[in-house]
């Protein structure tokens, strides 16, 4: 018998419009149906959400640790699980653990992390995001400048190789990478993101034409739109595909540039946290200061969650609550390639939700 599931809230939110008093009907984590609360029978059992709204869950494709465990200093299931947690807190299903600027034995470590996790029947974690260390120094921001380096292609094929199946994303600077390096990323099926780079407006489109699909942070540590030299930033918002990421916590970007890419970039642009924790051991000593983190008194990571980053959007913003809801859910499924099975609550895609209240606080998230 299939395993039948039925959500009901004051509200849902499909991902193209809102239901009033509607109930998903879902079987073996598929949804079949949207039906009218009305219409539901009185023998079925029903997860009913009072004065709550549903929504597509969160996917959040870059954060670094939770509750003190840093994943490049603690690169241990442990330490997934507990970012797992926290993601959940926050909203997000599906998080994408990241590992700044380091040594090749630590990404090595956190590879074998993710594979342990897995193994022991961890959810929510979709693979690792490598980000550096084959970035310009020139905008490395909290990154160790002594580890960075353009990477020679004995170098990216042996991680490459270590990480099959896992290492999803990588950022790095086009302009230090080589079309042979590029174009081996990309046949692992990879997705690379221009990111801490210095990269003119001409050699930015060049790298999106061999395959980079994504700008990671848009604004912070790249080359910026300036009228005679428009840089990284000027690229992004000028190519008709490529997405960026972006971090609402009122530091890394004013919230009123955040409109004005959102304004041009719209259905490319989605949200990150960011996200660090505590730490004083390894390369990068995060320290809490008021809401976000410093690292050596350089700006070095959020204190964000998905659902507060949809509070900040709304409400400093300026940004309709239904953009700011996709710019968390769809947009970021689009970019892995998951858009036609998440970040939508429609018949056919799978039954992933975050359940909100009416202050757009977590109550609860499902993956099925």
């Amino acid at each position: 018998m299939p395993e039948k599931k039925v959500y009901t809230a004051n509200r849902l939110f499909t991902g193209e419009s809102w239901l009033e008093n509607y109930a998903i009907i879902a079987e073996d984590g598929i949804i079949k149906e949207l039906l009218p609360v009305a219409s539901l029978s009185s023998s079925q059992h029903i997860e009913q959400f009072v004065d709550c709204i549903i929504v597509p869950a969160f996917i959040d494709l870059q954060i670094y640790g939770a509750y003190g465990k840093l994943l490049a200093v603690y690169p241990e299931a442990d330490s997934l699980f507990k970012l797992k947690d926290y993601c959940e807190k926050g909203g997000a299903a599906y998080c994408m653990p990241t590992v700044a600027t380091n040594t090749y034995d630590v990404f090595y470590r956190c590879i074998d992390a993710v594979k342990e996790y897995w193994s022991m029947g961890g959810e929510g974690v979709m693979g690792l995001h490598i980000e550096g260390p084959w970035i310009n120094q020139a905008k490395r921001g909290a990154h160790i400048e002594s580890l960075i380096h353009t990477p020679t292609l004995q170098q990216a094929k042996e991680l490459l190789e270590y990480g099959k199946g896992v290492i999803r994303m990588i950022t790095l600077a086009p302009e230090v990478c080589s079309k042979q390096v590029v174009d081996l990323i990309l046949s692992y099926d990879i997705i690379i993101s221009a990111g801490h780079s210095n990269a003119t407006y001409n050699e930015a489109k060049a790298g999106f034409a061999k395959g980079i699909t994504a700008v990671t942070h848009l604004y912070n540590a790249m080359s910026p739109l300036q009228h005679r030299s428009p840089g990284l930033v000027g690229a992004a918002m000028d190519d008709d595909t490529v997405m960026a990421s972006i971090i609402p916590d009122g530091h890394h970007v004013d919230y009123a540039a955040i409109r004005i890419a959102k304004q041009v970039m719209k259905e490319r642009l989605f949200v990150i946290t960011d996200a660090v924790t505590d730490t004083t051991e390894g390369y990068y000593k995060h320290e809490q200061a008021g809401d976000k983190y410093e690292a050596a008194g350089i700006l070095s990571g959020s204190a964000l969650t998905m659902s507060k980053a949809v509070k900040n959007l709304i409400r400093h913003s300026h940004i309709s609550p239904e953009e700011a809801l996709r710019m968390c859910s769809l947009y970021p499924a689009k970019l892995m390639g998951l858009d036609r099975q998440s970040g939508m609550l429609l018949p056919g895609y799978r039954a992933i939700v975050t359940v909100l209240d009416r202050e757009m606080e977590v109550v609860s998230v499902f993956r099925k």
